[in-house]
């Protein structure tokens, strides 16, 4: 079974797409490669309330366990 930061991370695009990964009191703020590979369906699927897009600057809305999600994302790459 996929931990909801490995779910996150196929719903961005994989490890390759991510450059960037921080917390943000609930809030995700990533910046990918290619957007177009962020699947908002799969994000959702896997906790998320909202997917905010700028460009290659993805906001995923998570909650207050953003910080550890992306703890354990930076763990991975």
């Amino acid at each position: 079974m996929a931990t909801k930061a490995e779910k996150i991370v196929a719903g961005l695009g994989g490890l390759d797409n991510i450059e960037e990964v921080e917390g943000c009191i609930t809030r995700l703020r990533t910046e990918v490669k290619d957007p177009s590979l962020v699947n908002d369906a799969a994000l959702k699927a896997a906790g998320a309330h909202g997917v905010v897009k700028m460009g290659t600057a993805i906001q995923v809305v998570i909650g207050t366990d953003a910080d550890p999600i992306a703890a354990d994302i930076e763990d991975m790459m």
